[in-house]
C-alpha cells in the first residue's frame, strides 16, 4: 500500500502492531520522493537513505523496547526548509542560506524526534516565507499535485504538496498570515494553525516574530491532532511558548458538535470570492448544521483593514529580523567588496530574491522616521481593534467558518503579473495571525476544474481543542480529505 492511502496514524499503527517495520516506512517515503519529485520540486534537502535507514533502525529497537511508546513513532516527516535541522541544511529557500547547516534543531523538529518521529526531508517554499505561492524560492517553484500548471499555495507549499501527493505522512509548516492553512487549501489536505505561543518557536527562522507560528499540515485533522500533542507546551528557549499542562487534543477529538454556535460571516461571500468557493462553503455549512450545530450569520467589520495592517506590521518585522543577514557570519557573501558597507550591501542585493528586497525595502520605509506613526502605529491600532472584535464575536459564538481563500489554485506564472490578488490571498487567514487564534483549514470540496476547495474554522485564543474537534466531526461524515490528486469530484459526498 503506498503512503498516499495511509495517514500518520495509520501507519504509527501498522508500525506497532507489525505489519510494517520503521524500515519499510522511510524506504517507502524515499521511493515517492524518488519517484515524484522531480516533477513537483516539494523537497529542497532530502537526508541520505542510508542514514535514514539506520535511524529507522533505532527506532525499531526502541519501540519493540516499550521505550517510544507516542502513537506516531516511526512514522517519516517534513519540515518546512525555515525549521533548523541540526546537521541538515535549513535554506529558507534562499541564495543567502543555501550552505547554512544549523548546529542545533528546532524545539518542535526535536520533540517529534525524540517521540520516535524521523525528519525524512526539508521541504520547498516561499523565501523567508515571503509569498503565497511557492513561486519565489531560489530553488524553484513548487507544482500542485492536483494541477501541476498551477501553484500549490505559500509558504508552505512544498509541505502541502508532499502530503498531497503521498511523498510524506505529515509535515511541519509555519504561518504568519495564512502559510500553513492557504497552501493545505490549494492542495485538498489539512493544515492547523495553533494559537499563538502553543508551539515553540525556537529554531523558526523569523519573518515576522509577533505572528510567526509553527503547525502540522497532514491528510486528516486526527493526525494534526496527534502531531499537535508533541510539539506543544512551555519551551525555555522561548519566552512567548505557554505551559499546556493536561493538554490532549486527539483525545479531545469526540466529535460531538451538537449546539456549537458557528458564525458565517456574510463579507466572506461577497464578490471577491470565487462562485465555486462560495458553494462548497455553503454546502459545509450544511453539514455543520446536520451535525447539529448553528449557523448564523455575523459581521467582520475589520475585513477591509486587516490587509493593509497585516502588511505593514509583517514587513516591518521582517525588515528587522533579516537585518541579521549580512554576509559575516554564514551564509552567502558576495566577493569583491572594498568595504563594510559594500559587503553588506552587495551580499544582501545578491543574496536576497526580488520579493525578499521588495517587503524589507517597504518594511524599512514604514518604520523610518517621519513615516512610522502614519504606518506602522496606525497598523498596530487597528491589530487591536481587530482583536477586540474578535473578543467581541467569541463572546457570542463557539466558531467562524469562512472561505480559507477567496480561489482555487491560480495558474504557475499567474501571481506575477497580478502581485495584488496574490497579497489579497490572505485576506480571510491574516487576522487570526494578527489576533494570535487558532485556525483550521480542511478541505471541503472542489471547484469546477477540480481543484481542491477548502474551509477554515476560527476559534478563540487557547480553543486549539475545540477548533480541531469541529474539524474532526466534520471530517468523520465526508470524505474529501480522503481524495487522492486526480479524483476531484469524483462520486462527490458531503
Amino acid at each position: 500500500m503506498r503512503i498516499a492511502n495511509l495517514t500518520a496514524l495509520e501507519a504509527g499503527k501498522r508500525i506497532k502492531t507489525g505489519e510494517m517495520s520503521v524500515a519499510e516506512a522511510v524506504s517507502s517515503t524515499l521511493d515517492a520522493i524518488e519517484t515524484q519529485d522531480s516533477e513537483l520540486n516539494a523537497f529542497i534537502t532530502v537526508p541520505d537513505r542510508e542514514a535514514l535507514l539506520a535511524r529507522a533502525e533505532k527506532v525499531q529497537k526502541d519501540i519493540e523496547k516499550g521505550v517510544l511508546t507516542s502513537p506516531l513513532a516511526g512514522v517519516p516527516i517534513g519540515i518546512k526548509d525555515n525549521i533548523c535541522t541540526r546537521g541538515l541544511l535549513t535554506t529558507c529557500a534562499s541564495r543567502m542560506l543555501y550552505n547554512f547547516t544549523p548546529p542545533y534543531t528546532a524545539t518542535a523538529v526535536d520533540r517529534l524526534e525524540k517521540a520516535g518521529m524521523i525528519v525524512a526531508g526539508k521541504t520547498n517554499m516561499d523565501e523567508f516565507a515571503m509569498g503565497s505561492t511557492s513561486e519565489t524560492s531560489f530553488f524553484g517553484p513548487v507544482k500542485n499535485p492536483w494541477d501541476v500548471n498551477r501553484v500549490p499555495g505559500g509558504s508552505s507549499g512544498g509541505s502541502a504538496a508532499a502530503v498531497a501527493a503521498g511523498e510524506i505522512f505529515a509535515s511541519l509548516g509555519s504561518d504568519t498570515g495564512g502559510s500553513i492553512r492557504q497552501p493545505a487549501s490549494h492542495c485538498g489536505v489539512t493544515g492547523f494553525k495553533p494559537t499563538y505561543g502553543t508551539v515553540s518557536r525556537h529554531g523558526l527562522v523569523a519573518y515576522a516574530s509577533s505572528m510567526d507560528q509553527i503547525g502540522p499540515i497532514a491528510q486528516d485533522v486526527a493526525d494534526c491532532a496527534a502531531i499537535m500533542d508533541l510539539i506543544k507546551g512551555k519551551d525555555p528557549l522561548n519566552a512567548t511558548s505557554l505551559d499546556l499542562p493536561g493538554t490532549n487534543y486527539l483525545a479531545g477529538l469526540i466529535g460531538e458538535i451538537r449546539g456549537k454556535r458557528i458564525g458565517l460571516p456574510q463579507a466572506c461571500l461577497g464578490d471577491n470570492v470565487d462562485a465555486d468557493v462560495k458553494r462548497e462553503i455553503g454546502k459545509a455549512a450544511e453539514t455543520f448544521q446536520r451535525l447539529g450545530a448553528e449557523i448564523e450569520p455575523i459581521s467582520f467589520p475589520f475585513l477591509s483593514y486587516m490587509i493593509p495592517a497585516y502588511y505593514a506590521l509583517a514587513w516591518a518585522e521582517a525588515s528587522s529580523n533579516l537585518a541579521r543577514f549580512d554576509g559575516v557570519k554564514y551564509g552567502y557573501r558576495a566577493q569583491g567588496a572594498g568595504t563594510l558597507e559594500t559587503l553588506y550591501r552587495n551580499t544582501r542585493g545578491e543574496g536576497f530574491g526580488s520579493e525578499v528586497i521588495k517587503r524589507v525595502l517597504l518594511g524599512t520605509f514604514v518604520l523610518s522616521s517621519g513615516h512610522y506613526d502614519t504606518y506602522y502605529k496606525k497598523a498596530m491600532q487597528v491589530r487591536a481593534l481587530i482583536k477586540q472584535q474578535f473578543d467581541d464575536i467569541f463572546e457570542k459564538y463557539d466558531a467562524i467558518l469562512c472561505p480559507t481563500t477567496p480561489y482555487t489554485a491560480p495558474l504557475l506564472g499567474e501571481s506575477a503579473s497580478d502581485p495584488s490578488k496574490s497579497y489579497l490571498s490572505h485576506i480571510f487567514t491574516a487576522s487570526v495571525n494578527l489576533a494570535g487564534l487558532p485556525a483550521l483549514s480542511l478541505p471541503c470540496g472542489f471547484d469546477d476544474k477540480g481543484m481542491p476547495v477548502g474551509a477554515q474554522l476560527i476559534g478563540t485564543r487557547l480553543a486549539d481543542g475545540a477548533v480541531l474537534n469541529l474539524g474532526f466531526a466534520f471530517q468523520s461524515v465526508t470524505d474529501y480529505h480522503k481524495r487522492l490528486p486526480g479524483e476531484g469530484r469524483k462520486e462527490e459526498t458531503a
